[in-house]
């Protein structure tokens, strides 16, 4: 029986370039809290790129942040070249394994809201964080030169691969 192999291959930027939306305005956290538009308009940058908002494991710095219809998205890197556990990182968002954003907040503004959680309306940003599971479920690595679009593509590929096969 012949097989049909189709390899996919995906590099993320070596420098460790990295993009992620860090709060989506259009739904609550998981423990009720809606942040709204402008919140974030006294954020000033650089900030710490944190893993699992350990102040004592920095990986990077968010070097820019731009608030959108949709949320607040994210650019920065991770120092790859000097921080071995950066480089420890990347390899987990890469993989997949590490998908997730979470900001670390001083809440200036909020109001409680029905049925729980907050509308915060100003906050100070002090760092973000790469999370494994993070509290906001759209909170997520948009781009570490597309690592979540190449892992669907690779899944793709290897079911059409599996479709050839069975049809052979």
């Amino acid at each position: 029986m012949d097989r049909l192999l189709i390899e996919t291959k995906f590099e993320a930027n070596s420098d460790g370039e990295i993009e992620a939306i860090a709060w989506s305005f259009a739904t609550p956290d998981r423990v009720g809290d809606v942040i709204t538009k402008g919140a974030f308009a006294s954020a000033s940058f650089p900030i710490p790129l944190l893993f699992g908002h350990d102040p004592n494991d920095p990986v990077g710095v968010w070097s820019a942040g731009e608030e959108r219809e949709d949320g607040l998205h994210l650019k920065g890197r991770l120092l790859v070249e000097d921080v071995h556990r950066a480089r420890e990182v990347r390899a987990l968002v890469r993989a997949g394994a590490v998908r997730g954003v979470s900001i670390g907040f001083r809440t200036k503004s909020a109001s409680k809201r029905k049925g729980g959680g907050r509308t915060i309306t100003d906050l100070e940003l002090m760092e973000c964080s790469l999370v494994t599971f993070p509290c906001h479920p759209g909170a997520q690595v948009a781009s570490a030169k597309s690592a979540v679009r190449a892992l669907q593509l690779a899944t793709a590929l290897h079911r059409a691969a599996a479709q050839l096969t069975r049809t052979e």
